[in-house]
């Protein structure tokens, strides 16, 4: 008897701490849509005053805020707002796990990327263009894959219907950054990208906040209680705003090299869409040295994300203040961060810019290393917290941008997704070592460790900049050059293309579907050695 009151006392404990974390959850929320509404309202106030930021209020930065929102809220409808709604109607932990499968079309969007780029869509390509009539056309169906996602009603046992719309939905998402991307690039000119870069992060984030506390709110008994069928059904119409942005800015400056072809063979449209792209960057000087800095330029930084948490937990600090040092102070930080990253760029020059921002997230990390040798220091939290996520602010619009201006225009969808995917690559295996660092050498150590692993990128990133590889304009590359792609393929590099497609696909994968480390290295040797094919015999040209 005493036992099962203990039991009881016990139970009704945890589900107070629960219901009490949940409150503190949707307040945070709350709190975090202030400091950010705050934050978007102050910047056109700032950008009247402040030349640097005066580009935030031209009109296509503006544009980019809206296919930011169109483009942030799917990813978080599937993977946070759908984790808290399946825990909600009883489903286990580990088919809960399933969502981390949602991820793989994100990674490996590069795949189909290249229809993207050169596919015309009947009809509808003649009416809007070409980067427009994807954006509809995906859209259309994404909003039918939400409201049946939304509509499939999952249940313990009873999770088939709704696995399939969630990974449709995944895909189509996945499609629609694709071409949001390409679109953002094509339209902003050269004095305004940056800004454009971040004015679509904010977007992104006002969609993630939308379609999670948003979301939510619209479900919950809490909230208005319309219940999940309809919450996901309203959510759906975030892709408005990438319609009326896409309305409002024009076609864009897509650049068709074969539209004045008529009855071009499959072989030849293959050899533009599929081939094309890889070779005009693995022919370029530096290729390799620009993969390099792209795979381990933020490995520092992404070393220290990964520990952070586990690093407050074993100090001592309490959840609640660690939720307002990191949700509130640093996401504000964060959204600053962004902001600057942009006058940032226009300041200092691409390179100088790129440069500056390294050596401050890896100044972020000696801030760290300070809390650990300080231990439990709350205001300590918070200056180290708020100055990782400045930097990183700073470093995501810088390297954003960097990534935007690598992409060629002929092949912009194509590019930037391969450009993208290799980013990911970098911070999720190469940081893979973090927890065995700060096991072995205790977090002081471990951040130290962080300061040095951020070095070989400042190297490759002077390398790069001495034999001009990087530029101080943000469009990083000049026209396509035809002489080039019109020289024969070749087997021997058609076969390293294949390699470098199929090496990044393992990489990408190998995380989400656990392949065991020995694949993950096989993998990346894969990689490496059809670049080294892809590149032989590259025509000396200029980036």
């Amino acid at each position: 008897m005493l036992l099962q009151k203990s039991l009881a006392i016990q139970e009704n404990a945890v589900s107070h701490l629960r219901n009490t974390l949940r409150g503190v959850r949707m307040s945070v929320d709350l709190q975090r849509f202030i400091i950010f509404a705050a934050i978007l309202i102050a910047l056109p106030v700032i950008a009247m005053l402040v030349p640097a930021f005066r580009p935030y209020i031209r009109k296509n930065p503006v544009i980019t805020f809206l296919l930011g929102i169109s483009s942030g809220f799917p990813l978080t409808l599937l993977v946070a707002t759908m984790t808290f709604w399946l825990a909600k109607v009883g489903i286990d932990t580990a088919t809960i796990g399933f969502a981390v499968a949602l991820g793989i079309p994100y990674t490996i969007k590069f795949l189909w990327a290249p229809l993207v780029d050169k596919l015309h869509l009947p009809v509808l390509t003649k009416i809007f263009g070409q980067r427009r009539s994807w954006l509809f056309f995906i859209q259309a169906l994404l909003f039918v894959s939400i409201w049946q996602l939304g509509a499939s009603n999952p249940q313990p046992g009873d999770m088939g219907l709704f696995a399939i719309w969630a990974l449709i939905t995944a895909f189509l998402s996945a499609t629609q950054d694709i071409v949001i991307d390409a679109y953002r690039i094509e339209i902003l000119e050269e004095e305004e990208f940056a800004h454009g870069t971040a004015t679509n992060q904010f977007g992104y984030r006002t969609g993630n906040l939308i379609a999670g506390a948003g979301t939510i709110y619209f479900a919950s008994q809490e909230g208005l209680g319309l219940g999940w069928a309809t919450a996901y059904g309203l959510t759906a119409f975030c892709i408005i705003p990438a319609i009326i942005g896409a309305l409002w800015a024009g076609p864009g400056k897509f650049v068709d090299r074969f539209a004045h072809v008529e009855g071009m063979k499959p072989k030849q449209w293959l050899t533009e869409a599929v081939v094309n792209p890889f070779r005009e960057f693995l022919t370029r000087h530096g290729a390799f040295l620009i993969l390099g800095f792209v795979l381990v330029y933020k490995v520092g930084d992404a070393m220290g994300q990964a520990m952070l948490s586990p690093m407050i937990v074993d100090l001592g600090f309490s959840d609640l203040d660690y939720i307002s040092a990191n949700k509130l102070w640093g996401f504000g930080a964060l959204i600053v961060g962004s902001a600057l990253g942009a006058p940032f760029i226009l300041w200092l020059g691409m390179g100088r810019a790129l440069l500056i921002s390294g050596l401050l997230m890896m100044f972020s990390n000696v801030m760290f290393m300070i809390l650990a040798a300080t231990g439990n220091s709350y205001w300590m939290m918070v200056a180290a917290i708020c100055t990782e996520n400045l930097t990183s602010g700073i470093g995501l619009t810088v390297f954003a941008t960097y990534l935007s201006g690598l992409s060629s225009i002929a092949y912009t969808a194509t590019q930037f997704a391969l450009l993208s995917s290799f980013a990911g690559v970098g911070r999720t295996f190469m940081a893979g070592p973090a927890g065995i660092v700060a096991e072995n050498v205790g977090w002081v150590g471990f951040w130290g460790f962080t300061v040095v692993a951020a070095i070989p990128g400042m190297v490759l990133l002077w390398l790069l900049w001495s034999k001009g590889y990087v530029v101080q304009s943000i469009q990083q590359v000049e026209a396509v050059d035809e002489r080039a792609l019109k020289e024969p393929v070749g087997p021997l590099r058609i076969f390293g293309f294949l390699l470098v497609v199929a090496g990044l696909i393992g990489l990408l994968l190998s995380q989400p579907l656990e392949f065991a480390n020995s694949i993950t290295g096989t993998f990346a040797a894969v990689l490496v050695a059809g670049g080294l094919l892809a590149w032989k015999g590259q025509p000396a040209r200029a980036i």
